[in-house]
């Protein structure tokens, strides 16, 4: 299954990810809340075939350590020193924010930003209800699965959907309460960042995504003078699982080669 646990590879500063792809542009994916770099499994797979790839995993989990990261910038800083030049960056929920910060701080070291079921200011009632999940995590703790999973997927028990559970329940409970209480306290990138975008620009959802809502993305995109809005219209939040093919297209149009 290419969900499957993979080889890691050291990245520095505490960081570890799945490498691939030996030649052509750069790659670097980056994964939402409670998850890891196999999350992005389908996309190493094709992508590697023109793309030198690193999926890592965010600080806190799977292989690489928290520093005691407790903002955005934080996390960003730290993923953006993997990078040796430009890059494609695209992030999915969480990792979404982070690319964003990611052009935000080093714009010359992205060569385009792919921000995947991503949020833009949240409604009230959205923000209530994140903040009261983010209060419940102790950090000792694994909290139950079923609600998140029900969330991120509409359908009956799928391969998808195991492989997300065994990755929330095997999350390590302080990194997850540090990038969760993160999450919970940003409401997306500022306009200025999205204004002062110089690089192609995707912003990528699903129809069936009741809190990285299509209107979200295409807020964003409408701001970013080379931005671009694309919605699923039977995808939820899981999109890069379960609708692989469609969100490898996406990213491969922001690839020169294959534009």
């Amino acid at each position: 299954m290419i969900w499957t646990t993979r080889r890691r590879s050291d990245l520095g500063d505490g960081l570890a990810g799945i490498e691939a792809g030996s030649s052509g542009p750069r790659v670097l994916l980056i994964h939402g809340v409670g998850l890891r770099a196999e999350a992005w499994g389908a996309q190493l797979e094709a992508l590697a075939q023109h793309c030198r790839v690193t999926a890592v995993d965010m600080p806190g989990h799977g292989e690489s350590t928290l520093a005691g990261e407790n903002a955005l910038a934080d996390y960003a800083g730290r993923i953006a020193s993997l990078l040796d030049g430009p890059a494609l960056i695209a992030g999915h929920s969480m990792g979404a924010m982070i690319a964003a910060e990611i052009a935000r701080q080093v714009p010359e070291r992205v060569s385009a930003l792919a921000c995947l079921n991503a949020i833009y200011r949240r409604s009230d009632e959205a923000k209530k209800a994140v903040a009261a999940r983010a209060a419940q995590l102790d950090g000792l703790s694994i909290a139950d699965p079923e609600p998140t999973l029900s969330r991120w997927f509409e359908d009956a028990e799928t391969p998808a959907r195991a492989a997300c559970r065994d990755w929330l329940t095997g999350a390590d409970p302080e990194g997850y309460r540090a990038a969760y209480r993160v999450f919970a306290a940003e409401d997306g990138p500022r306009d200025d960042t999205l204004r002062g975008l110089s690089c192609p620009a995707l912003f990528m959802t699903g129809g069936r995504e009741p809190n990285s809502t299509p209107a979200m993305s295409q807020a964003m995109a409408a701001l970013v003078p080379q931005g671009r809005a694309v919605v699923l219209p039977d995808a939820a939040h899981m999109m890069p699982m379960t609708h692989a093919d469609a969100v490898t297209a996406e990213l491969l149009r922001l690839i020169p080669a294959h534009g």
